[in-house]
């Protein structure tokens, strides 16, 4: 990977585009997402190899679902964290979106679903967190029933 600042597109694009020839761009800029210029070649390749990873990983799940846990965990160790009967939901749900995201091309649903399922696994973490969250509540978002006068 070679990088460059966003400005240097402009002013010496020559330069930007003999780099694709070896390797992927990736332009930096300062008030925005930084942008990546990818061949087509590399790119299609690399969304092959993750669209037969994504199907092979499916299939497994289907199989044998405690292999595909394991695989996952091994990427994911946060899924330790989660009560098992979400742990299979978790999984099911980011293969789903890897499987779709692979075959289409759009992996931001696969990236969204993996922030939540971090974020969740982080709040079964935590044990407090965990019985504030299973008490009762009144209903109106105010205190536990079990704190009412």
């Amino acid at each position: 990977m070679k990088v460059f600042p966003f400005s240097t597109l402009a002013r010496e694009r020559n330069e930007v585009f003999a780099e694709l020839d070896a390797t992927d761009v990736l332009l930096e800029r300062r008030d925005a997402e930084n942008v990546w210029l990818v061949r087509d070649e590399r790119y299609q390749a690399a969304r092959s190899a993750l669209l037969t990873l994504a199907r092979s990983m499916s299939i497994v799940a289907r199989a044998n679902r405690a292999l595909a846990e394991e695989a996952l965990a091994e990427d994911l160790p946060w899924l330790t964290w989660l009560p098992e009967q979400e742990r299979l939901q978790c999984v099911r749900e980011l293969l789903a979106h890897l499987l779709a995201g692979a075959d289409t091309g759009e992996l931001l649903p696969y990236a969204r679903a993996r922030r939540s399922w971090t974020s969740t696994a982080l709040a079964w973490s935590d044990p407090e967190t965990v019985r504030v969250l299973s008490d009762p509540f009144d209903g109106t978002g105010g205190r536990p029933i079990d704190d009412m006068p």
